[in-house]
């Protein structure tokens, strides 16, 4: 585009003086360095992806969390701290936004989780974040947990845009021995099986060695044997700090005063995973790559209550559409940002990624279905407004709580008593929109208490007033990002115009994909888990 300055003095030229000009700009314009170019060096910049599991709200130092994070807490001191920025609340589903960069209601994966035995993955279609940095140029890894599907082969990371995958397929497992256990409905028995692939094939030999160490391992022999001049991208899914509650000995010693077991274990899992980034940031700079590089940090989900994990002083946890199950910890760290040391308020998603990442490497989405993400990085990098002004949480009409509150059935609520019969959407489906500071829930939003740090409460959870037939609220984040003051009375113009958001969502979105088990899947005949089909 060319600045009105420079039109004015083209137009006072003859067509040979254009040219003439033109002739001593074209050397001045080839040296300029490309938009994505992180160094000065004209190179696009290593791209590091760390996505941590199950980590809540209030299980980081810079929080203000009693466990011990210092690696993690000074890469979000040097960089920017991403204070507004939202996951989904569960595994699958988070993941699946981050690598299509679009919403799970146009995937089809808007209910629950990718199960060991259901033939399903991200739909063969969509095109991928490493398929995408990989036409513009870049290596591209991943280590740890996959979890997008596996039923067939063509759903595996080396199909989907990785060079190379090490790690395991499912969405848990035996931290030391590698195994899962499901349960088969078809054939009325539980299996269990290894889950550990290095590129497609098995990866035995391997037991008894914490997985968190021997992903950090190979993270770290990946950017060591990387040549600096090539971009890489690294997307290291760490097992840590998903249940089973499990870790060496000696991470739990520091945590002696904290009484309750489950929240012991997991403090001292988290300190082993503060440590590994340590060691994987460590490496860069080692290896002459770090200079160039955007570092991001991210879990997946909110913190799990039932397993050792804290979102507090955040309402819900993991499964939830409450700020404890959906607002995610989360920073960027480089030497390429031009403002440190920063937190943003702006409002940031896990489908940003893809189109910020994209643009970054000097790629192009042109070849994506349509993206629900935007470009944040102007947002993260300068302190831009945020592009981003609105944000589906989710819509699942069949929503149904595993692990539900007291107070609640497992199955969304069907009483819409709590607002007006006009309603243009259904308020028994569970849901949530957020437009700007605005937060609309509707249904059964899942377990809907408060959960104290469990080392500094003798109070284990604080119960919600609303009764169990509500299925409606209205909250204003920005003042009351704990949703303890429902306003859906007061603003009522408000709750009517988000319903229709929420409506109009739901018209474009893809039926829910979620199939029966496939006994087919029984890994009996070969001990390991894998594609059946």
């Amino acid at each position: 585009m060319v600045s009105r300055g420079a039109a004015s003095l083209r137009r006072g030229l003859s067509p040979w003086g254009s040219l003439t000009l033109l002739a001593l700009l074209a050397p001045l314009v080839l040296q300029l360095p490309p938009p994505c170019s992180g160094d000065g060096s004209g190179r696009p910049p290593h791209l590091i992806f760390l996505l941590a599991d199950d980590l809540g709200w209030n299980d980081v130092g810079f929080h203000g969390s009693n466990i011990r994070t210092p690696n993690l807490d000074a890469l979000a001191a040097s960089g920017v701290l991403l204070d507004n920025y939202y996951i989904q609340p569960l595994c699958t589903p988070s993941r699946s936004q981050l690598l299509t960069g679009r919403y799970q209601i146009h995937t089809g994966l808007q209910h629950q989780i990718i199960w060991p035995c259901q033939p399903s993955c991200v739909p063969l279609d969509e095109k991928l974040l490493p398929q995408l940095l990989k036409e513009a140029g870049y290596a591209t890894h991943m280590v740890g947990k996959w979890h997008l599907g596996m039923y067939r082969k063509e759903c595996l990371p080396t199909r989907r845009g990785f060079d190379t995958y090490f790690g395991y397929l499912l969405g848990s497992e035996d931290y030391y021995s590698h195994e899962h256990c499901a349960f088969i409905n078809a054939l009325n028995v539980t299996r269990c099986a290894l889950d550990f692939r290095d590129g497609e094939e098995v990866a035995a030999g391997y037991k008894n060695i914490y997985s968190t160490n021997i992903f950090t391992e190979r993270a770290t022999a990946l950017i060591a044997s990387h040549p600096p001049e090539k971009p890489l991208f690294l997307y290291l899914a760490l097992q840590s700090v998903h249940e089973p509650l499990q870790v060496p000995e000696e991470y739990l010693k520091a945590y002696d005063f904290i009484q309750d077991k489950n929240r012991r274990h997991y403090a001292g899992m988290v300190s082993l995973m503060d440590e590994a980034v340590g060691n994987v940031t460590a490496s860069l700079k080692k290896h002459g790559l770090w200079d160039n590089t955007v570092f991001v940090f991210s879990t997946d989900n909110g913190g799990q209550t039932l397993a050792g994990g804290n979102n507090w002083p955040l309402r819900g946890r993991k499964w939830t559409l409450w700020e404890g199950g959906v607002r995610g910890v989360g920073f960027v760290a480089s030497p390429l940002l031009k403002q440190k040391g920063v937190k943003t308020r702006e409002l940031i998603h896990i489908s940003d990624w893809l189109p910020t990442l994209v643009k970054l490497a000097g790629g192009n989405t042109n070849s994506t279905k349509p993206l629900d993400g935007f470009d944040v990085w102007k947002t993260i990098s300068e302190g831009s407004p945020s592009p981003r002004v609105e944000l589906l949480h989710n819509i699942d009409p069949n929503f149904v709580d595993t692990a539900p509150c007291s107070e609640h059935s497992m199955a969304s609520g069907k009483d819409g008593s709590s607002f007006p019969e006009y309603s243009v959407f259904n308020t028994s489906f569970h849901a949530a929109i957020r437009h700007r500071n605005w937060k609309l829930l509707t249904g059964y939003p899942g377990c809907s208490y408060w959960f104290p740090p469990p080392s500094q409460s003798n109070i284990s959870e604080i119960p919600s007033l609303d009764p169990p037939t509500k299925t409606l609220w209205l909250f204003d984040i920005d003042q009351d990002p704990e949703e303890r003051h429902d306003l859906s009375k007061e603003h009522p113009h408000i709750v009517q115009h988000l319903l229709s958001r929420l409506e109009f969502y739901h018209k474009h979105s893809v039926p829910v994909y979620y199939p029966a088990q496939d006994p087919r899947c029984d890994p009996a005949g070969t001990g390991v888990w894998g594609p059946w089909m």
